[in-house]
């Protein structure tokens, strides 16, 4: 594992005191690089669209002093590699899984965000001993109410334009006024960005790997994931890992009336909880509430 201490790039907003930073080498030779902090029982938050690890900074200083957080950049994000396939979501689990192998982790607590968040969903499904407990920011769970999931699809209108081959791509590298947009659209309080902050997500998105990554994360939900959900493909599955969905009051893209319920079923122990005026990125507006939501669940 390669080892390094600080965030290379001048560019980069400052990051909290004590982060340590590393390499770690998966399935495939894929290189995954890992932000760690703290100590105690391991953590691990993965990260959504267009952030990468550094989006839990703001939670950093509130954990560290009672967990081990491991941030990782995923697949075509951040510092690790961008390779031109690999995007969808069963092939994510798997860089989860063969992370937490290549870690010696057996069991983690689990902290995702938007995508980081549905692959941490599918974790739970896939290999329930690995997550101990799993906290869900802006982010359904795989058994929607179709009733009240269809009537808000308008709201994705910017995945369609972010999952078409060649235009995705071309809006990330050519149009950085559209990446803003998402993260500004994000949040209820526009001082929550630091203008450095602003220019580094931009910046990376728009590196062309990292662009194409962005096309291809959202083409292989479209292609898969979607045909999954309308198919009814997920409801021979139950989700035993106790789960917390936390979602923002305000969130343009999944607003409360979508954060329903899954029933009993297909869902031992999941609860949800709506942070009033909050938008998608609530780990960037609320740190102290998401932390303090980590805190009871893991605890519990």
């Amino acid at each position: 594992m390669e080892t390094f201490e600080s965030r290379p790039k001048s560019t980069e907003p400052d990051e909290p005191q004590g982060t340590r930073h590393r390499y770690v080498t998966v399935r495939g030779g894929l290189r995954l690089h890992i932000a760690e902090a703290g100590q105690g029982e391991p953590v691990l938050l993965l990260h959504g669209f267009p952030q990468d690890g550094h989006a839990w900074r703001r939670l950093i200083p509130l954990l560290g002093d009672q967990y081990r957080l491991i941030c990782v950049d995923q697949r075509g994000f951040g510092r690790s590699d961008a390779p031109r396939t690999g995007y969808d979501t069963d092939t994510r689990v798997a860089d989860v899984i063969a992370l937490l192998d290549a870690l010696d982790l057996d069991r983690v607590h689990l902290i995702g965000h938007d995508w980081g968040a549905w692959t941490g969903f599918h974790l739970c499904l896939r290999a329930p001993r690995r997550v101990t407990r799993f906290l869900a920011l802006n982010m359904m769970h795989p058994w929607p109410r179709h009733r009240r999931l269809l009537p808000q699809a308008w709201r994705f209108w910017y995945t369609a334009l972010l999952e078409q081959p060649l235009l995705g791509r071309w809006l990330l590298r050519k149009r950085p006024a559209f990446t803003r947009y998402l993260l500004r659209r994000g949040v209820v309080d526009q001082a929550v960005w630091a203008p450095a902050e602003l220019d580094e997500y931009t910046r990376s998105s728009a590196e062309p790997d990292r662009a194409r990554a962005g096309e291809a994360l959202h083409r292989a939900f479209a292609l898969r994931d979607i045909a999954r959900l309308a198919l009814g493909r997920y409801k021979k599955l139950r989700l035993t890992t106790p789960t917390v969905i936390l979602g923002g009051e305000r969130d343009f893209m999944l607003p409360p009336s979508v954060l329903t319920p899954p029933g009993a079923a297909r869902a031992s122990d999941l609860r949800i909880e709506v942070l009033p005026d909050a938008g998608h990125y609530v780990h960037e507006e609320r740190p102290d509430a998401v932390a303090e939501a980590a805190r009871t669940l893991f605890g519990r």
